[in-house]
């Protein structure tokens, strides 16, 4: 279907399309001293309840071709490395 750009718009009456968008806006229900208290808002909505599990994380000591930038603190490869400031290396990433 064609659409005429030229054509005057419709102008519609803002006072109606107001009040129907306040009757549209539900009435918000007034809290609680429970739900003031009710931290199922923290909770994970899908799974199952993971704060008792025990995490095994391997830490690898740092590699003779990585250092970690002072400006981001990110574990970089040598070939993003710009140059060394008063305070260590720098990334490429940070120099820029």
């Amino acid at each position: 279907m064609a659409t005429d750009y030229d054509a005057p718009r419709r102008q519609e009456d803002e006072s109606d399309s107001l009040d129907a968008l306040k009757q549209s806006i539900p009435s918000k229900p007034k809290t609680t001293a429970d739900d003031e208290n009710d931290t199922s808002e923290y909770a994970l909505a899908d799974g199952p309840d993971l704060s008792d599990a025990e995490l095994d994380v391997v830490v690898l000591p740092p590699q003779e071709n990585e250092f970690t930038c002072v400006e981001c603190f990110l574990v970089k490869h040598r070939t993003q490395f710009d140059h060394e400031s008063s305070l260590g290396p720098v990334c490429k990433d940070c120099a820029a």
